[in-house]
């Protein structure tokens, strides 16, 4: 078959487009962003070809998906409909490949993409699987038992997939577009943890994820005491984590990673129950977790001189609480400086307060115009990113014209914060270092 992916640099599309391609079909997309990003390297490696305007031909028994943020009055979106093409949703297409493996969905507001690197990782090296993974990796074998996908709760997206195994890290509001309130978000995971056909492993210090009525197999973890598994003994260090786990109040093992923050903790814990119930050996696992990096643009570091430049995904308050704090963990003798990019118009809105308590973290904030490819300004005349500035105290507004400010932090940790792309502001500051 024939696959015309639109948005196919965004990370999603370009992990389904390379499934699609190792499938064996034929497939194409379209950007409207030009420059290289991070998520196309698969696609490159494919040989898959990416286009940016519409001078090119389509056959007609071509299948279209595109990305959330292209909306129907896109020029692209236009000429596939009056093309006549079949346009089929991005989840649809998702949830027809979860079917035919025994897939493992890892849910959650935060920390889906750690949680499913680190299972993806052990099992590449012991069992084997396919991936599905929101840092724009994907990848799949037809000769794989075993699939590992993110599975996101926007636009309830997750529930067209109907996976053996499940994980529910966290629920939190999020995605306040598409959800009433946090009880419209609770009872979308609760359906998706239904929809899973043996095992739910969630974390149990979440009181949302106690909320839900379970009706597959649950298995909780976290550091409560209530929990099946529980995690003690944490040790956070300048060179990564340590932590027991008890099974059934019985001391089990002892394991390192080689990540920072509490909150990595608990999604290598999530990673190790699942690869445990999948019968791998512990002392695979554990050895695994030593050699375990973390998937692109989380907590990725770059040193450029005596500057540690940080770039991460963390977009929402308790990601940049938890990136700034494992910044902390790993350099508690430099100061860490914050550089966040907002995403949409309705995420500063509905979480200015806590923006604001995350950010203070740092020793110095800088934050740019807020970025939003699926959200018009118009619709938001009064957003902006002053709202977060006006009070941080001593914090500033940067952009790339402007990153010079930084120049004074060159003994310091940068930690560069947001879904959308910073590239283009690293790039900048690594030119003047």
């Amino acid at each position: 078959m024939k696959y015309y992916c639109i948005g196919i640099k965004g990370t999603g599309m370009s992990a389904l487009a390379q499934i699609l391609y190792d499938l064996g079909n034929e497939v194409s997309g379209y950007d409207d962003e030009k420059d290289y990003k991070f998520s196309q390297a698969g696609l490159d490696k494919r040989n898959i070809k990416i286009y940016s305007d519409s001078n090119h031909t389509i056959d007609k028994d071509t299948i279209v998906t595109h990305s959330v943020a292209f909306k129907d009055d896109h020029k692209e979106i236009k000429r596939v409909k009056e093309m006549g093409l079949t346009i089929k949703r991005y989840n649809e297409i998702v949830g027809d490949i979860v079917d035919l493996f025994d897939t493992i969905g890892v849910s959650g507001t935060h920390g889906k993409t750690t949680t499913s690197s680190i299972i993806k990782h052990i099992l590449e090296n012991t069992l084997k699987c396919n991936y599905f993974i929101g840092a724009g990796d994907g990848y799949v074998s037809k000769d794989n038992k075993y699939f590992v996908i993110e599975s996101d709760e926007f636009n309830k997206h997750f529930l067209a997939y109907h996976p053996k195994y499940s994980i529910i890290t966290n629920i939190e509001k999020e995605h306040l577009e598409c959800y009433k309130d946090l009880d419209d978000i609770k009872n979308t995971f609760e359906q998706f943890a239904n929809q899973t056909k043996e095992l739910v492993v969630a974390c149990g210090d979440n009181k949302e994820i106690r909320k839900i009525n379970y009706k597959s197999k649950v298995k909780f973890y976290g550091f409560n005491e209530d929990n099946d598994i529980v995690i003690k003994n944490m040790k956070l260090t300048t060179e990564g984590s340590s932590f027991d786990l008890y099974i059934n109040n019985k001391s089990y093992e002892t394991f390192t990673i080689n990540l920072y923050g509490k909150h990595m903790i608990l999604d290598a814990t999530a990673g190790i129950i699942m690869c445990m119930e999948l019968g791998i050996e512990i002392d695979a696992i554990k050895a695994l977790l030593k050699t375990f990096h973390n998937a692109k643009r989380r907590f990725a570091e770059e040193k450029v001189g005596t500057t540690t430049i940080i770039d991460d995904y963390a977009h929402h308050p308790t990601e940049i609480k938890a990136n700034l704090n494992a910044a902390k963990q790993k350099y508690p003798n430099k100061k860490i400086i914050a550089v966040f990019k907002p995403n949409t118009y309705s995420r500063t809105k509905d979480f200015t307060k806590e923006f604001v308590e995350s950010l203070s973290i740092a020793d110095k904030t800088f934050i740019t115009e807020i970025d939003s490819n699926r959200e018009k300004q118009e619709d938001y005349p009064d957003v902006s990113s002053n709202l977060i500035l006006d009070e941080i105290e001593d914090s500033e507004i940067i952009s790339e014209d402007t990153i010079d400010k930084l120049k004074n932090y060159k003994n310091d940790v940068i930690c560069f914060m947001s879904c959308a792309s910073v590239s283009h502001l690293i790039d900048e500051l690594k030119k003047i270092l």
